[in-house]
């Protein structure tokens, strides 16, 4: 069913309202304004104002319409919370598959990096009098080797992060 944009503007109206009265109800201020209109419930048969049988109705009829609409709004919230969690497993699940990818690239990566670093040997076993391609070559087999080690410090990290994932119990 699609919602007008009045409606929805409604629905946000109430959300916000929802909010707001589960934050009110669950801060000191609550508390003392219930502890409160307790006590003046109460004050009002000992000193004579009300009788006390007319003042337990009216006490007990508001606060189970009180429990009804705070039910409602718990259940509104319990409903929000369980969306949020499903939207965070979904979203955890998108960080697992971009990891396995990242892994993967990552291995091809290093067979490319064993490649060359395979052809830069061969040049080297070719013109071994050419001492500057020896440098170079030197150079680049040193650069290949810090950059296997830098993959494998990548896949140690994904590997960490694919840990703490499983740990937190949402795979």
């Amino acid at each position: 069913m699609k919602l007008t944009e009045e409606n929805q503007e409604k629905l946000t109206i109430i959300d916000k309202t929802a909010n707001a009265v589960m934050w009110w109800i669950g801060s000191i201020p609550s508390l003392i304004v219930h502890t409160i209109v307790f006590i003046a419930a109460f004050l009002l048969p000992l000193l004579g104002l009300v009788d006390l049988n007319k003042m337990l109705l009216v006490l007990t009829t508001i606060l189970s319409l009180e429990a009804i609409y705070l039910a409602i709004f718990i259940q509104m919230s319990v409903n929000k919370s369980n969306a949020n969690i499903d939207d965070l497993k979904e979203d955890i699940e998108d960080i697992q598959e971009d990891l396995e990818e990242i892994s993967e690239d990552l291995d091809e990566i290093s067979e490319d990096i064993d490649e060359i670093q395979e052809d830069i040997e061969e040049i080297n076993e070719d013109d071994e009098d050419d001492s500057n391609e020896r440098a170079k070559n030197t150079i680049l087999k040193s650069n290949v080797a810090s950059n296997k080690s830098e993959i494998k410090f990548l896949k140690n990290q994904i590997q960490n992060l694919q840990n703490k994932i499983d740990e937190m119990g949402l795979s």
